[in-house]
């Protein structure tokens, strides 16, 4: 995408993010920028996306801009290597800001029927921001995108963290065997180069308009504790600020894990037919209706359909489903899905960027920026708090002396150790870094959910809201009586056929299925048309025919008291029933039956003994209704059009929110209106697209282990914002009374970040398919 055009959309990938504050500083310094707008940074997916005005600031402006901040920033899906390399989403970029492809890579593909490879925290990252370990300031928070490939100790920050101990430990060793006055020299000095990054930083953040950052509290800390002689402290205090940015950047790097390893189900290389040939191409390279062979054993290379062979497919990688499923010609395939069984000629639906495993990383992606109403209070606290606490420190500071006379060199120490612990880096991080393994965690069993809002909204839900068809029900009905009224089987079957040829409707279906299997031709139609909740009608061999409810054949007068008395009687049975006839004369009845789902009475069971209450909507006859609601125990409303969904959807919402689940196709307006839309359905366009969220696996159980994860991800935020604040108060006063130094208050600041971060990560390993 190139960026020549005002307001264009811009995209990069930003290293070196460990908190939601490293996210701020960027936004903030960003948006001072003139022609920026509509800044929007993901902590978790490490995104940069603006809307930017070339004419004003150019790309390379908002790069320098990042780096500066002290962040390795690179055009998204830039060409670096990576050991399992995937096209994401959206334009690549190169540095000049013109349009380039994804980088492709050549070579043998080794994807076989073996598990997806752990993710390594030390696979190369798609950026190329510059290697700032050496000769420039700021460089310690930077991430290289080389620094991917080595050990902790080999990276940037890792340099710096075995650059401050050793100074540390050199100083130590002074004072161990020299005197004291030259080892305060060596600490002093320790304390000096340590700092100096840190402090390039910090100044930097202040020409951004950042003032109050942890790189500025830590400078201030740091050189303060130098002027009133705590030299050995401050150098120490340098020391533990660098342990704890790595330890911060590894947790982080942690929560990507699960995102970045969707990446690698994609196979690298695909086999493309052509000309009677098969040769090896990058997958990434593969064009819509290309054709492709996977062998038995290999991963899928791209969203396609099956033209030649029948073979188990394994969906898991992508949706979820253990249980491989047997496809064959004109079925649907995922890429990163895994042929099992016999070798699959597939014709390519879709390019690399678009597949069903790119457009899932670009939802869970995206999803970070919808943030939850707790985060945006957070944030909101936030900046509140860090200019709150630099106040209480200056008054710490010389309220004691000035008041009491006590010693200025005790209450300097004391406002000092309060400054490193008023960072909110803990407290912010607690909402977004549980959100994004609560994304992560439920993208792995094929459950999307579109942000954190609503993940908040689901978790605080208590009734769902579900369509009959196709929902709790198969979605493919049956035929199970043809009763006569004045014409035989046979005529009844040729006529409703008729109207109903070329109809998608699944009772239409299920009608044409039924004259196929009992051999009877369709007679021809013209003029066909839908009778929206009523039927449809058609001009069949030369006459007007209908295929209607019986309550409009009665409103009409085709039907009569005793063709209704006998309608009525099988749908007491669960049955739905239609009326076929031509002008004023029923020709017969026709029953059907959409069996519910295996898992439907286990969902609404599991939803029960949650505390939520569930209640079917359906357009079906109230007796219909009723019988099938009866047999799995939940209430329901019948006989309702598409707009009385919307009237229902809207009341439930008004009195405690609700959850919609259907098929994210008929039922998109009522999933717009419901606090919580939710569209069932395999990976299809419109089941990712249309709703709040999509269960991808089909599962009507999966709504009830959605609403587990959101509660579960909300209890986790709970903790974590109570850890994070607990240690700042109980931090705040002992340091204020003088029970606690400068490195336990570092270590506290430090430590709070690593174990909301930590605690956050419990999420990856959540199982919400089992009942609490």
């Amino acid at each position: 995408m190139s960026a020549k055009d005002a307001g264009e959309h811009c995209d990069w990938t930003v290293t070196g993010m460990d908190c939601a504050s490293c996210a701020t500083k960027i936004t903030t310094a960003l948006n001072r920028l003139p022609g920026v707008a509509d800044v929007q940074v993901g902590v978790m997916s490490e995104r940069l996306t603006v809307s930017l005005d070339a004419a004003q600031t150019s790309r390379d402006v908002v790069e320098a801009a990042v780096r500066k901040l002290g962040f390795g920033i690179a055009a998204k899906g830039a060409s670096v290597e990576r050991k399992k390399p995937f096209v994401m989403p959206g334009t690549v970029h190169d540095h000049t800001g013109h349009a380039q492809s994804g980088h492709h890579h050549t070579g043998h593909d080794h994807a076989r029927h073996d598990a997806p490879p752990p993710f390594d925290p030390s696979a190369p990252d798609p950026t190329h921001g510059q290697d700032t370990a050496h000769g420039g300031p700021g460089h310690s928070h930077a991430t290289d995108p080389k620094d991917r490939d080595k050990r902790w100790f080999q990276t940037a920050k890792g340099r710096l963290v075995l650059g401050t101990g050793l100074l540390l430990a050199a100083a130590w060793a002074v004072k161990l065997f020299a005197s004291e006055s030259l080892a305060y020299y060596a600490f002093f000095a320790a304390c000096l180069i340590g700092v100096a990054p840190v402090a390039q930083r910090a100044f930097n953040a202040l020409r951004a308009g950042i003032p109050f950052t942890i790189e500025a509290l830590m400078t201030i800390a740091a050189i303060g504790a130098l002027f009133i002689g705590a030299a050995e402290e401050a150098a120490l205090v340098v020391f533990l600020f660098a342990v704890g940015e790595v330890l911060e950047g590894v947790a982080a790097d942690r929560a990507r894990a699960s995102i970045r390893a969707l990446a690698d189900l994609v196979p690298k290389t695909a086999l493309l037919e052509e000309n009677g040939t098969t040769r090896e191409v990058d997958a990434a390279s593969l064009a819509i209706g290309q054709r492709v062979l996977v062998r038995p054993g290999e991963r899928i290379p791209a969203d396609g359909e099956i033209v030649e062979g029948s073979s188990g497919v394994d969906e898991s990688p992508v949706t979820g489903e253990s249980v491989p499923k047997t496809k064959g010609p004109g079925d649907a395939v995922f890429a990163g899905s895994i042929n099992a069984e016999a070798a699959l000629r597939i014709t390519v639906s879709k390019s690399a960027e678009d597949n069903t495993i790119a457009r899932i990383i670009a939802l869970v992606e995206e999803a970070e920026t919808a943030r939850a109403p707790t985060e945006r209070f957070i944030d909101r606290f936030s900046r509140l708090y860090m200019p709150a606490i630099v106040g209480l420190a200056v008054l710490v500071a010389i309220v004691p002396p000035l008041v009491s006379a006590a010693a200025w060199d005790i209450w300097i120490y004391r406002a000092l150790a309060l400054l490193l612990i008023g960072c909110p880096c803990a407290l912010v991080i607690s909402v977004p870094a549980s959100i994004a393994s609560a994304l992560s965690s439920g993208a792995r069993r094929g459950m999307l959910m579109k942000g954190g809002a609503v993940i908040e909204a689901a978790a605080r839900t208590s009734r769902v809201a579900f369509d009959k068809t196709g929902t709790l029900t198969l979605g493919k009905p049956t035929v199970t009586d043809v009763i006569t009224l004045g014409a035989t089987e046979a005529e009844i079957l040729a006529v409703a056929a008729g109207v109903e040829t070329g109809s998608s409707h699944p009772l239409a279906e299920a009608i044409l299925r039924r004259a196929a299997a009992a051999g009877v031709a369709a007679l021809p139609a013209t003029e066909a048309k839908a009778l929206i909740g009523k039927g449809a009608q058609a001009m069949v061999d030369g006459a007007a025919a209908w295929v209607t409810s019986p309550r409009y054949g009665v409103e009409i007068g085709a039907l009569d008291a005793a063709g209704l008395e006998r309608a009525a009687a099988m749908e007491q049975d669960g049955k739905t029933v239609v009326v076929v006839f031509r002008e004023n004369r029923a020709l017969g009845l026709i029953a059907m039956r959409d069996e519910p789902r295996a898992d439907a009475l286990e969902a609404v069971r599991q939803l029960q003994a949650m505390g939520v209450s569930a209640i079917m909507l359906t357009g079906d006859n109230a007796r219909t209704g009723a019988a099938i609601a009866g047999l799995m125990g939940m209430d329901h409303r019948a006989e309702l059009m598409p707009e009385d969904k919307v009237t229902e959807i809207k009341a439930m919402a008004a009195q405690g929110g609700v959850i919609m689940v259907g098929d994210g196709i008929n039922d998109a307006p009522a999933l717009a209106a419901a606090t919580v839309g939710v569209a069932m359905g395999s990976g299809t366009d419109v089941a990712l697209e249309t709703a709040a969220a999509a269960l991808l696996r089909n599962r009507v159980t999966d709504v009830a282990a959605m609403i587990r994860l959101a509660r579960a991800a909300m209890a986790n935020i709970r903790q974590n914002v109570a850890l994070a604040l607990g240690l700042k108060a109980v931090f705040l006063l002992t340091t204020v009374l003088g029970m606690t130094g400068l490195w336990i208050a570092i270590l506290a600041d430090t430590g709070a970040t690593v174990l909301v971060t930590l605690n956050a990560l419990r999420l990856l390993r959540f199982d919400p398919e089992r009942e609490r």
